[in-house]
């Protein structure tokens, strides 16, 4: 299915609307034995006397948990979503998927470290990072609750860390995932009951992208297996463009 560009204006700053904030916090990490930052975009009229669903949103090779902000303008775009009505209420967390002591993008990101860092991931976020926002976030807890997307090598992520921890996350999204994807056969070694509580399945790509062949074969596969999910091919590459009009229409579908 072709996914169709995101509306003039839609991550552009309106004044005459009301905004939410995104800021950077700091937690303590068991999993890499230091503190961590990253950053949460509460949205336009947030309050403590109400619970909120909960976006981790996942950055690329190159970035960190600034990538999406700097490049990405999501504050920008949620805050419009939110005043036309086209969003559910929800926290976004842009974590940084490194998980080592010296988590910047800097030197060789491909070493073999850096890359195993980003493997390393998944326990911050699930016996970290999540009983953070838990403990100082009024947010809603069940599985339901949590969605879990990124690009590039954050996409690759999202499909590992949603397929091997059915019990945390029901919606994931994958942009343009990266070759960190495992093969389809090791990423859902039992498909029905990998994703049997999953709300939303959600994979996309540029048409150009030379990468795609990475969201192919795992579209194939869940194509083969009869497994419900959104595969969609948009105009572009491995580029922004794309990413933040995935940001656009994938958000609109969490917690309905």
């Amino acid at each position: 299915m072709f996914l169709e560009s995101a509306p003039l204006g839609y991550d552009q700053y309106r004044e005459d609307i009301p905004h939410g904030h995104i800021t950077t916090v700091e937690y303590e990490s068991g999993t890499v034995g230091s503190k961590r930052s990253c950053m949460i975009y509460t949205p336009p009229g947030y309050t403590e006397e109400r619970k909120y669903n909960v976006l981790y949103l996942l950055h690329g090779i190159g970035g960190d948990e600034m990538e999406w902000y700097k490049h990405g303008d999501p504050q920008v775009i949620l805050d419009n979503l939110f005043a036309d009505n086209k969003l559910s209420p929800m926290i976004v967390v842009l974590p940084n998927g490194r998980a080592m002591i010296n988590d910047r993008a800097e030197g060789d990101i491909f070493a073999p470290d850096k890359i195993k860092a980003f493997e390393t991931f998944e326990s911050d976020l699930l016996h970290d990072l999540i009983p953070f926002v838990e403990s100082f976030y009024p947010v809603l807890t069940g599985s339901e609750n949590r969605a879990l997307a990124g690009l590039s090598m954050g996409g690759g992520q999202s499909l590992n860390m949603g397929f091997n921890n059915p019990d945390y996350f029901e919606w994931v999204g994958a942009f343009s995932a990266a070759p960190n994807t495992r093969d389809p056969e090791q990423l859902l070694p039992y498909p029905e009951k990998s994703t049997a509580q999953l709300r939303l399945l959600w994979l996309s790509c540029g048409e150009l992208d030379e990468l795609k062949h990475v969201s192919d074969r795992t579209h194939a596969y869940l194509k083969q297996e009869n497994i419900p999910h959104l595969w969609y091919e948009e105009s572009g590459s491995h580029d922004w463009p794309v990413w933040k009009n995935d940001l656009y229409h994938f958000s609109q579908l969490l917690f309905r």
